[in-house]
């Protein structure tokens, strides 16, 4: 028996549906070690002894891996197939240390797909663990340990910030400079002046172009009215125009690209799209059994494998003909790219998603249907539209209507872009037409709008923050720890986001620095191909950001307190505004020495008018925790006498027969809903619903 080790429970169920009895296909759930919080400072890590790191077996981990050890022991043959990156070739190398295998020896599949093809094509030209990669990755967590644990606790006695970290701060720091661009933006007024004609019935919108002076602007009324004051009515036809555009499909996707497209066409969070592409990667039951319907999800590249290009010209000549071919085009690289995967593609270019839409749910088929058609698209020829461009005079000034026609559908066949046809009527220079519409229009600048997450990543990825594999997370991060706000606005910082971002540009300017996170992953990159030592950029790394932590631990303040502007009762100092585990509070400023707390003032309860029958104390209107109203004892919890409210529909209401059983059918009320409900429930459960007049 050989033992395949994966990292998810559903790929190894898709794996093992392909290779059959032959093979044990078993999952590690992720990463089974991490490292120690032990050690000083509790970073598991001795920076004494060249960053030796300690790691320990993941608590959740425990059973999963000593039933992983009984296995191994049992079998002719282990192979480690986790994911090809960092992280993946991380865990194959933490696996092979736990069950004690030869790193030499230890056979390591790459696949970039789950396809029965891709499998066995893995098992046939099986490599050992690539340990560049492992350094590389060790290194980003060695780095990331000490900056986020050191940096955390720091934020968290100073200001009550929850944390910190290389790639999350200076992401929050794009948000929130953002902010203050948009708080800061002031509106100035400006004026367009909207015109048309009538042509063949129909009403032709007209562009003004220029004047004499060039390009035309108004600032004000009384220009914009000044503007149309000194034009005729009439407009000449001066010059026809026609020219044809050829407009390209785009790149297959890569992970940022895909994230940006499913949050604005589908209005999915980066999370969501991150979740069901790896349900679509891992592997969906279908008429062929399980199958992996994408390639690997996190990726920088938008390259498509030989084999696939060939399937798919095959595909597009026989579905579409010869000239809807037009093959892979030369695509712009991303910063940091590796190319170390394919692009975000079907694994088969015959699974359309038409026909496998009954496999899937909702969300999994709008994801694969955007996946396969951007991909096919990306293959096909350019669609061709005319562009007609009719040119107006009026005096000096200038007017253009335009428009637009395909003339040949190229890649959008499959109706991937929504395509407007505005075609013109017919024009003749010399023609003379009325204005039909001519108005000035008062317009104000607009701040710039907030970040959206699918915007915000392919800024991470344009300033070379982070991996494919940390956009998604980074951002869920910054909204766990209640830094930024994502709603329908887009994305907005919290005022903790901003005290955050605040204090850490004025203490660790490096660390907000986009081009120092950047320049720290092109150095982890250099260490995946084996050019720069790990140990080397580690230390580089800790005796700069040692010396910045030292300097900051002594200079950084705390923030002060919000007074409220009482004093305490207690002692007379300043009551201020604090914030605990259930929320803000207030209390003195003098704490610990005074320990005064502020408590809230309740509403006086309201009287019900008579007395307690238990204890003479008035009775008072009180809520239970659904809001509904009850009677009980002014002296609780000393008597703890309570009455229901009467509900006076309840009791005028009349009876009627139950049809069912002859029972009495009485006026119930559940919530807030009233309805005629059987005496004999449950044997009888007959029920009519009751209209209130």
């Amino acid at each position: 028996m050989k033992l395949v080790i994966v990292e998810s429970p559903a790929k190894s169920k898709t794996i093992g549906h392909y290779l059959g009895e032959e093979y044990d296909v078993e999952a590690s759930v992720g990463h089974v070690r991490d490292l120690a919080i032990q050690g000083k400072e509790g970073l598991g890590i001795d920076i004494a002894n060249e960053f030796k790191p300690t790691y320990v077996v993941n608590k959740d981990k425990v059973s999963v891996v000593r039933s992983l050890k009984a296995k191994a022991k049992k079998a002719d043959e282990i192979l480690l197939a986790t994911d090809p990156d960092r992280e993946g070739e991380a865990i194959a190398w933490h696996l092979a240390e736990v069950l004690s295998l030869p790193i030499e020896k230890t056979k390591r599949l790459e696949f970039h797909e789950i396809t029965k093809k891709s499998i066995l094509h893995a098992i046939d030209n099986s490599r050992t663990i690539d340990m560049n990669l492992v350094h590389s990755q060790e290194a980003r967590r060695i780095i990331d340990r000490i900056l986020g644990f050191r940096l955390s606790k720091l934020l968290q006695n100073k200001i009550k910030s929850q944390s910190a970290g290389r790639v999350q701060s200076a992401t929050l720091g794009i948000i929130c400079d953002h902010e203050k661009e948009i708080l800061n933006f002031v509106s100035e007024e400006y004026w367009t002046i909207e015109s048309s004609i009538i042509k063949d019935e129909k009403e032709i919108k007209l562009e003004l172009i220029k004047d004499k002076n060039g390009k035309v602007e108004l600032k004000t009324k009384e220009e914009a009215d000044k503007f149309i004051e000194k034009l005729d009515k009439n407009l000449t036809v001066n010059d026809i125009k026609k020219t044809t555009k050829a407009i390209s499909s785009k790149d297959p996707f890569r992970t940022s690209t895909l994230e940006q497209v499913a949050y604005s066409s589908l209005g999915f969070k980066t999370k969501t799209t991150a979740s069901v592409a790896q349900s679509l990667y891992e592997g969906v039951e279908t008429d062929e059994g399980l199958v992996g319907l994408i390639t690997y999800m996190r990726t920088d590249s938008t390259r498509i494998s030989d084999a696939f290009v060939n399937e798919a010209k095959d595909y597009i000549i026989k579905t579409y003909g010869d000239n809807f071919y037009k093959g892979i085009k030369a695509s712009k690289n991303v910063k940091l790219q590796q190319d170390a995967h394919e692009c975000i593609r079907p694994t088969s270019i015959y699974r359309t998603p038409k026909s496998i839409k009954q496999y899937l749910n909702e969300r999994q088929y709008k994801l694969y249907k955007l996946i396969y058609e951007r991909t096919i698209a990306s293959l096909m020829s350019d669609k061709i539209n005319e562009i007609t461009t009719v040119t107006f005079m009026n005096q000096d000034v200038e007017f253009a209507a335009k428009g637009s026609v395909n003339v040949f559908p190229g890649y959008n066949i499959i109706k991937i872009d929504k395509e407007n046809q505005d075609d013109l009527p017919i024009f003749n220079v010399g023609e003379t037409y009325e204005f039909n519409k001519l108005e000035g229009i008062q317009n104000f600048t607009k701040a710039p709008s907030r970040y959206n997450e699918g915007k915000l990543v392919k800024i991470m990825e344009e300033d070379g923050i982070g991996r494919p594999s940390t956009y998604s997370s980074t951002i869920q991060t910054l909204i766990t720890r209640k830094y930024i706000i994502s709603d329908k606005e887009g994305l907005t910082p919290t005022e903790q986001g901003i005290l955050t971002s605040n204090v850490l540009k004025k203490y660790f300017p490096d660390l907000m620095n986009v081009e120092y996170t950047a320049n720290m992953e092109s150095e982890l990159d250099k260490v995946q191909e084996g050019t720069v030592n790990e140990i080397e950029l580690i230390k580089k790394f800790y005796d700069s950001f040692n010396a910045t932590y030292l300097d900051a631990k002594e200079k950084i303040y705390k923030e002060p307190l919000k007074t409220t502007g009482e004093k305490c009762p207690v002692c007379g100092g300043d009551l201020v505004y604090r914030k605990g585990r259930y929320g803000e509070f207030i209390s003195c400023i003098n704490y610990p020495e005074c320990k005064y707390v502020k408590k809230e003032e309740k509403e006086p309860l309201k009287e019900v008018g008579r007395a307690c029958p238990d204890c003479g104390s008035p009775l008072v209107y009180r809520k239970n925790k659904k809001g509904d109203e009850f009677i009980a004892c002014s002296s609780y919890p000393k008597c703890k006498h309570i009455e229901s409210i009467e509900d006076p529909l309840l009791k005028e209401a009349p009876t009627k027969v139950c049809p069912d059983c002859g029972g009495t059918l009485t006026l119930r009320k559940f919530r807030k809903s009233y309805f005629y409900g059987c005496s004999n429930y449950p044997k009888c459960k007959h029920s009519e619903p009751y209209a209130k007049k």
